[in-house]
């Protein structure tokens, strides 16, 4: 009987666990390689999360209304690896983001680069596509 209790404490603790990997989309499910999209805006947030991270930015429309996008980027330790830190993009920094528009949420991309105006440029390693 504890034997049996044990395997299934064990399976659902499985279950828990891998309960976000079940969430994980393909690029194409929600972003659409054909429409292109660059914007230019301040950082507001980076969260730094697993599978994907995210960075915020402020985009100021020509009608001086201003939209916050969510930028889908690479996951942390992809971001690390391509020579990102956590002062990357402090708040209030100037990006130029290059990426693909969501199929349905607004205001919603996923990122291919990022550059700041120093001319760094950094690869957000999205989901998408190789070019």
């Amino acid at each position: 009987m504890r034997t049996k209790a044990a395997v299934a404490l064990m399976g659902i603790g499985v279950l828990l666990a891998t309960g976000t990997a079940w969430g994980h989309h393909a690029f194409s499910a929600e972003f659409d390689a054909s429409k292109t999209v660059t914007l230019r805006g301040t950082v507001t947030k980076m969260a730094w999360v697993n599978p994907h991270s995210w960075l915020y930015i402020d985009v100021k429309n020509p009608d001086g209304t201003v939209e916050n996008w969510a930028i889908e980027c690479g996951p942390p330790n992809t971001l690390m690896r391509g020579g990102w830190n956590k002062n990357s993009l402090p708040i209030g920094a100037e990006v130029i983001i290059e990426g693909f528009l969501a199929k349905t949420a607004p205001h919603v991309a996923n990122g291919r680069n990022v550059s700041l105006p120093n001319g760094t440029k950094l690869f957000a390693s999205g989901s998408a596509p190789p070019a």
